[in-house]
């Protein structure tokens, strides 16, 4: 038997579930709906919800904590929004009684919104929003009707059962994850490797993540800090495997072998490397960083050049345009920036150059590394790897 078909369980209150983009993939719609269904499933498993799919829409009930449920089901991505409705018998009596009831209990200005996906319901949407409106009117003489910017709106759907909700909750929004692959994220413990992350995997991406560690030029509270982050990822992207690679005999061969100026970009190469090894190790086709233009030196157009130089996979940078105004913003609201601005240092902040190169030539930055085992350094790294998440 299909999802399409399964009959809803009874439940007082139930979650309307919408999606976004899904309704966009025509024949591949039922891979999409199939894969979100299944993790809202498990999303809701720990609150003794059920989830079920019926007349293209996602339903949840037989909550135990209806606000948990709520919470966990909107960090989700592919959800456009939800609502928590009362779920009513197909009674156009039990209707009534709900709206009246609803009315007594609110203030201001209202509309009736009612939508029939079972056009044999009697009446039409039409007639039910004129008589609701009506009928709670004469229950509660204080209320007024706005059609157009009202307080609230009682809105009415006629499904397989029906569903009557005030509220609609935005959602994360765009495709279920891991409907588009797997990325490592290079995560720092800074604000915009985590922002990075998120909104790739809003893409439908799953993540792996490569901390790299100073050890013991940082400290273990900034090693805790990097794994606290990937935890509040996981809320919203799902399962993260977290490693950390040991860096510091990387950075401790570049200070003690090239060019001072060069460093940053040299080990902005070295992390791609290294990065790398653990996504084909994962099974991740791509890289994740959290640059932006022009932010720092190691960001430039001609350092990112360098950068991408040893890239072997594409190097996804979904900041690249940003100021740090608005990634400061997108941190806050997904909830990493209060732990990404905790004052432990990271491997970036060793071994800063006075004055680095912030327009380096592809040919000087090669030459500068050729003093160096790279394979073995890489290698190392790759292989002292510690699994952390």
């Amino acid at each position: 038997m299909s999802d399409e078909s399964t009959v809803a369980p009874r439940s007082r209150k139930t979650l309307l579930i919408r999606y976004g983009e899904i309704y966009l993939k025509g024949q591949n719609r039922s891979f999409f709906m199939n894969k979100m269904l299944g993790q809202i499933r498990e999303a809701v498993r720990p609150f003794g919800g059920e989830a079920w799919l019926s007349d293209g829409h996602i339903y949840v009930g037989g909550m135990s904590d209806v606000d948990a449920t709520v919470k966990r089901v909107q960090r989700m991505f592919g959800i456009h929004s939800l609502s928590v409705a009362a779920e009513l018998p197909k009674d156009y009596a039990a209707i009534i009684a709900f709206a009246e009831e609803t009315a007594r209990t609110r203030a201001g200005s209202f509309k009736v919104k009612a939508r029939r996906s079972d056009k044999r319901f009697q009446p039409d949407s039409q007639e039910i929003n004129r008589e609701l409106g009506h009928l709670m009117l004469q229950a509660n003489p204080s209320l007024r009707v706005d059609v157009t910017n009202p307080d609230w709106t009682f809105n009415v759907e006629v499904r397989d059962r029906v569903y009557v909700y005030n509220d609609i909750i935005p959602g994360a929004g765009g495709m279920p994850r891991g409907t588009n692959g797997k990325a490592c994220l290079m995560l720092s413990g800074g604000i915009d490797s985590p922002v990075a992350g998120y909104m790739v995997a809003k893409r439908g991406a799953s993540l792996c993540a490569v901390y790299f560690d100073g050890f013991p030029y940082t400290s273990e509270r900034a090693r805790e800090k990097v794994v606290s982050l990937a935890r509040i990822l996981t809320e919203s992207c799902g399962p993260i495997r977290m490693y950390a690679a040991p860096f510091t005999p990387v950075q401790e061969a570049i200070r003690g072998a090239c060019p001072e100026q060069y460093t940053t970009v040299l080990m902005r190469r070295f992390m791609v490397r290294i990065a790398q090894r653990i996504a084909r190790r994962e099974k991740a086709s791509a890289l994740i960083t959290g640059e932006s233009v022009g932010q720092v030196a190691s960001q430039t157009m001609d350092s990112l050049v360098c950068t991408d130089a040893v890239a072997e996979m594409p190097v996804f940078r979904p900041l690249i345009g940003m100021d740090k105004i608005e990634i400061i913003q997108r941190a806050e609201s997904i909830g990493t920036y209060e732990t990404s601005i905790l004052p432990y240092e990271d491997c970036c902040s060793i071994f800063t150059p006075k004055h680095p190169v912030t327009h380096p030539a592809l040919r000087a930055v090669e030459a500068a590394e050729g003093a160096l085992d790279v394979d073995a350094l890489t290698e190392a790294a790759f292989s002292g790897a510690e699994r952390l998440l």
